[in-house]
């Protein structure tokens, strides 16, 4: 593991922030993750990167854990102090390039819109569709770096947002191009239930991406 410096941690709602630190010449490609570790502590996380391919820092979106032995611990760091990267790893990559069709469409809950953050700012010239399930309008993490006529937010438990209800309600009222690459990314039941429901629409199996977050 290498060290890195905090460049600043900005939070988003009480308890989801975004840690920016020193790039160092990390290599990834969009849609993996690194492992963090505070110096001096035994445990480690592994979080998507949520920053760009390009961009000079890396960025992980965080959600604190009330129990967790981490993700508090990294909520209080502070801008120069340090922190161990391990990574990067995990094969839900992504490069629009080696897909025949360019349709994409992302599927995220809670935090699992981190990979789609990463993706989205690495290509920005996609043609994506990116539906993310939260209970709350506060949670829409950093929506406005996604074209607003792109993105689908669906609320379960607040008004404000593009569809009351679940991902799963609205993706059983869209109609889906057959041709289009689909990703998913969060809870398990979210993407068990998403699966089904694309693949009862006629999403070929070889179509659909996913990535477990819990």
């Amino acid at each position: 593991m290498r060290r890195h410096k905090i460049i600043s941690v900005r939070n988003l709602t009480n308890s989801t922030f975004v840690i920016r630190f020193e790039r160092l010449n990390l290599q990834f490609q969009t849609g993996q993750f690194v492992m963090l570790k505070i110096p001096g502590s035994a445990e480690r996380r592994e979080y998507s990167v949520y920053s760009g391919e390009n961009d000079d820092f890396l960025e992980v979106l965080v959600r604190e854990i009330e129990s967790g032995k981490v993700s508090g611990r990294l909520k209080k760091l502070k801008p120069g102090a340090e922190i161990e990267v391990d990574g990067p790893f995990g094969f839900f990559k992504f490069n629009p390039e080696k897909f025949a069709s360019q349709k994409f469409l992302f599927v995220a809950t809670g935090t699992g819109i981190s990979p789609f953050h990463s993706f989205v700012r690495t290509f920005p010239a996609l043609d994506y569709q990116l539906v993310h399930g939260v209970r709350l309008n506060e949670e829409a993490y950093e929506h406005a770096d996604y074209q607003k006529e792109r993105v689908a937010l669906c609320l379960s438990g607040d008004e404000g947002g593009d569809f009351y209800g679940r991902v799963t309600d609205y993706l059983f009222t869209q109609k889906i191009d057959r041709e289009t690459n689909c990703f998913l990314c969060g809870n398990s039941e979210m993407i068990y239930e998403v699966f089904d429901i694309l693949t009862g629409k006629g999403i070929p199996v070889a179509n659909i991406y996913s990535e477990v977050y819990f």
